[in-house]
């Protein structure tokens, strides 16, 4: 109502004086026809000419007011008198008009522009049809002339957009629509898009489009074209942004080409050949589905046995020659070398003279050759003589110097006569170097120096140290019988070597100062001073029982753990049926294994026994086995192997195959087996080239001996498991053992070289090392073939006086062209001053069996979600398959499928592989990528936890 008053006033006023406009117009057009009919010139000044009307040089343009900002309309028109505005069809006050007047220079017509302001105020006060408008109306001698209408809108651009682009995921070369409905202004706004905030031109890429409608097309998927988009509109007055759109461009996998067959894995007879492809023509990318289907087959391949070639029997001897020779042959065929074989060694004829020496030469008899001949031979024959005489002579004088020292050196020994000399063996081996011993302490040799725990070499020759000062003897039987096999080697000008090649049976009912074999050698023949024996042999220890553990459980499941070694067993929630529970045992074979290895085959795992065997599950259960190889698919061929009720091992399946009826996932230092049924297993490995490697742990204990001025160092060789050790650890607590230096791990290689073990850095002046101990030599098939037994190495030092309590040495241990640990031994042969090493974290001892939730480490209720959620089939490959990709499974995934609910068959591997640590952040992490959830497991606390548990223990009725 206000801006129709205004209008109107305006109006109104324009009424009062327009008339009297009018008039003034006729006046002038009256005086200018009379001053024609006078004959008088119009003057130049007034160039208007009759029949010109005006001309809009410049007409009002549509606008638009910003906020509170008045506008400012113009026009200019030539040739005229008056212009005035008129707003919605009344005329706008003559007072609020800005008139300016100037002359056209060539035309020298008169030009009038006129200026007018709208306000806001004004354009919102008015309530009409039609949006406000304006338009100029220009007077002349002739006439008037009406400009166009121009419009004035206010200007805005609302908040929120009609239509924010939606996220997609596409497959490669798919094609890309994101819808983008700008937020409603005036004027319309314009659309521009954004990726990861960078302007889009679609211009200069023509595979994308934005031109229809603001959305954005692009036509064929790059994977490029992931990324964040956003939708940008603005006009005059602001910009808006949209929501940002995730695009990701997800590529499928697919199996490359197969390999080759490889060779077959045997020799001669019946083996296998294997060929594989991976998913990588291309590899899933950004939540691709895996590919389906096998990634490795085998078929079975027979290779012809080599037979080398033998000889038949000689056949007669021919007739005699005339030249006193008389032949025989024999023939490669008995059998012929088939098959590559090699073919026979040897000559295939012979010749002999058959006259017994009384051959005719030259038709004449043997006394009628010329003495000339025979006088020559006879030379030669009695140089012969004389050469193997002066031979002969120079064995006796050795001999004899050698039986002179023995005697010698035998009656001033203080061990006895049971001994071998080893004076002749320390000359021009090494020299010795002396080294300083620190002020502070003068019982410890380089005490000043850092122990060298960690080193690690390769060597390419064979080496072997001892101790040039050693010059006493010792018995062979105290030294070698702990480890009956061992060869012990000291390298000087010549070599001696000394062997027991029959294996130690061990009673249990010896006690630790005897020895095995029946062995009854008395010392009644030693130095008085010495008559016991000075190294405690560790062979002769008692039977120990089979180590087992056991656990009732039910519907709930839990975990069987075997404290500090390694096995463990996961029942899983729901593998027992309800309403029922069975008592579950676990055991470890301590005796001798039952597994006979076959060919070059190792055990590389204890036989683990779990039970009953009656018991059926409906859910696969979990059993884990630490195992000692160096993981490698390219140098080991695993097996996992089973008992049968006859005793008899078979093969269930190798670790790389595919299978459905049980799933293998190699570890580092373990294996996981996803199993239906319960029995006796063990891991088996067959060496695939020389570079396969065995793990062993390598330790040293240390124990005074029955002298007190002799110290025993026993060093042990171990398969890498934990249970291994536990068996030393628990031989040497019942020998009064301490463990001297952390155990470390030595990468033994399958190239058929021994093991070297040697003491080095002895002080000279306040130890010394008995005889032919400072390097001693295991065969490689003794360690190779160990399966899972302890072997160790004894070596006996003797202290110069009592008051020597530090020790300070180090052990290598070394194979022949392999790897090299140093163990540092720095302690004191005292009880009381010796400072003890944890033999085991004792992480997994305290609750050897844990029933129900508290076993598991994600909760039941997150569980339950994380199943509902993969099982679901989805095309996009966010699924189980993207689950079990993400936890580091990428092999054997037809087995998941088998199963009613293969996210819980993965859970449940999860959960035995990590017992210990519990990593729910790398679990959180896979299922944020998979971008199915964003819960941060590690965020659930523990009353959450206990609470879940008591809901959980609600519902199910407990």
């Amino acid at each position: 109502m206000g801006r129709a008053a205004a209008a109107g006033g305006g109006a109104g006023g324009a009424r009062r004086w327009l008339p009297w406009l009018g008039l003034c117009f006729w006046a002038a057009g009256a005086a200018a026809a009379r001053g024609a009919d006078n004959g008088e010139a119009l003057p130049e000044s007034i160039p208007s000419a009759p029949g010109t009307l005006p001309h809009f040089i410049e007409e009002p343009d549509d606008a638009y007011i910003i906020k509170s900002n008045p506008i400012a309309l113009r026009c200019k028109a030539r040739p005229a008198m008056q212009i005035f505005f008129k707003c919605n069809g009344e005329w706008v006050h003559q007072n609020e008009h800005v008139s300016e007047e100037s002359l056209d220079e060539s035309s020298g017509l008169k030009v009038r522009e006129v200026f007018i302001n709208v306000t806001r105020q004004q354009v919102e006060d008015f309530h009409g049809p039609e949006d406000y408008w304006c338009q100029c109306v220009a007077w002349s001698h002739l006439g008037t002339s009406k400009s166009r209408k121009a419009s004035v809108r206010i200007a805005y651009l609302r908040k929120n957009f009609e239509q924010d682009p939606q996220g997609r995921e596409v497959p490669i070369e798919g094609m890309i629509v994101l819808h983008c409905r700008p937020p409603e202004g005036v004027p319309a706004a314009e659309v521009e898009w954004l990726k990861n905030e960078e302007p889009i031109d679609s211009e200069q890429d023509e595979n994308i489009d934005t031109r229809a409608d603001h959305n954005l097309i692009i036509r064929q998927a790059r994977l490029s074209d992931s990324g964040n988009y956003t939708c940008m509109a603005a006009n005059i007055v602001a910009k808006r942004r949209s929501l940002s759109a995730t695009v990701v461009v997800y590529v499928n996998g697919g199996w490359s080409s197969w390999t080759e067959w490889s060779a077959c894995n045997v020799r001669c007879g019946r083996g296998w050949q294997k060929r594989s492809r991976t998913c990588t023509n291309p590899a899933p990318l950004n939540g691709g589905a895996f590919c389906e289907g096998m990634s490795v087959q085998k078929i079975t391949c027979t290779s012809l046995c080599p037979v080398d070639g033998s000889w038949e029997v000689w056949s007669e001897w021919s007739v005699c020659s005339p030249e006193c020779e008389h032949l025989r042959i024999r023939e490669c065929t008995a059998p012929p070398p088939r098959n590559g074989g090699k073919f026979c060694e040897g000559l295939s004829q012979e010749s002999e003279n058959c006259t017994d020496g009384l051959c005719i030469l030259d038709k004449k008899p043997l006394h009628e050759i010329k003495p000339q001949r025979w006088s020559r031979r006879g030379i030669e024959n009695a140089s012969d003589i004389a050469l193997y005489s002066g031979l002969g002579a120079a064995v006796v004088a050795v001999a004899v110097l050698v039986i002179g020292v023995t005697l010698y050196r035998r009656s001033q020994s203080d061990y006895g006569v049971d001994v071998i000399d080893s004076s002749a063996l320390t000359g021009g081996f090494q020299t010795f170097n002396f080294k300083t011993v620190r002020q502070g302490n003068p019982l410890l040799l380089n005490s000043s120096m850092q122990p060298d725990l960690t080193v690690s070499r390769t060597y390419s020759g064979p080496i072997c140290l001892q101790d040039p000062l050693d010059k006493e003897l010792m018995t062979e039987s105290s030294l070698f019988n702990p480890l009956s096999d061992i060869k012990v080697k000291v390298q000087s000008s010549f070599m001696v070597s000394l062997g027991v090649s029959e294996r130690a049976e061990y009673h249990g009912k010896n006690h630790s100062g005897t020895f095995p074999h029946g062995n009854n050698r008395s010392f009644s023949t030693m130095h008085p001073r010495n008559k016991t024996p000075y190294i405690q042999n560790l062979s002769s220890l008692p039977t120990r029982t089979e180590l087992r553990t056991t656990g009732v459980f039910g519907h709930l499941g839990g975990r069987l753990v075997m404290p500090n070694t390694g096995v463990s067993l996961l029942i899983p929630h729901g593998a027992i049926p309800e309403e029922n529970s069975w008592e579950i045992y676990m055991s470890i074979n301590q005796g001798e294994p039952s597994l006979q290895s076959d060919g070059s085959e190792v055990l590389l795992s204890p036989e683990v026994t779990c039970g009953p065997p009656d018991m059926t599950v409906t859910t696969p259960f979990a059993l884990t086995i630490p195992h000692c190889a160096d993981v490698s698919s390219e140098h080991w061929n695993i097996h996992l192997k089973k008992r049968t009720q006859q005793g008899k091992w078979e093969e269930v399946m190798s670790v790389e195959d595919e299978s459905t009826s049980c799933y293998c996932l190699l570890d580092p230092f373990a294996c996981h087996v996803l199993l239906d049924s319960f029995g006796t297993y063990a891991l088996t490995g067959e060496p695939i080239t020389d570079c396969a490697v065995k793990q062993l742990k390598v330790a040293v204990f240390g124990c005074m001996s029955c002298n007190s001025l002799d110290y025993n160092l026993r060093v042990y060789c171990v398969d890498n498991t934990p249970w291994a050790f536990q068996e030393v650890v628990s031989d040497e607590r019942h020998q009064g053992g301490q463990l001297l230096e952390e155990p470390k791990l030595l990468h033994f290689k399958g190239n058929t070289f021994s093991l070297q073990i040697s003491v080095l850095d002895i002080p000279p002046f306040l130890w010394r090392i008995k005889p032919f101990t400072a390097c001693q030599e295991v065969p490689f098939s003794r360690v190779w073939c160990s399966n899972q037994q302890p072997l160790h190495c004894a070596f006996s030092l003797e202290r110069y006086t009592p008051t020597t309590t530090q020790l300070s040495c180090k052990i290598c241990i070394r194979q022949l062209k392999g790897h090299e640990q140093i163990l540092q031994v720095q302690t004191s042969i005292l009880e009381s001053e010796r400072e003890t090493i944890t033999f085991f974290a004792q992480e997994d001892s305290t609750f050897p069996a844990q029933t129900g939730p508290k076993a598991f480490k994600i909760p039941y209720s997150i569980r339950q979600r994380i199943c509902a959620t993969f099982d679901t089939p989805n095309a996009k490959g966010k699924d189980w398959q993207m689950l079990a990709q993400k936890n580091s499974i990428n092999r054997n995934l037809s087995y998941f499928a088998t199963q009613s609910s293969p996210s819980a068959v993965i859970l449940n591997l999860w959960e035995a592989r990590h017992q210990h640590d519990g990593d729910l952040d790398s679990l959180a992490c896979a299922l944020e990528e998979i971008g199915r959830t964003h819960t941060k497991l590690s965020n659930i606390t523990e009353s959450q936890l206990d609470e879940a548990d008591f809901n959980y223990s609600r519902q199910n009725g407990l």
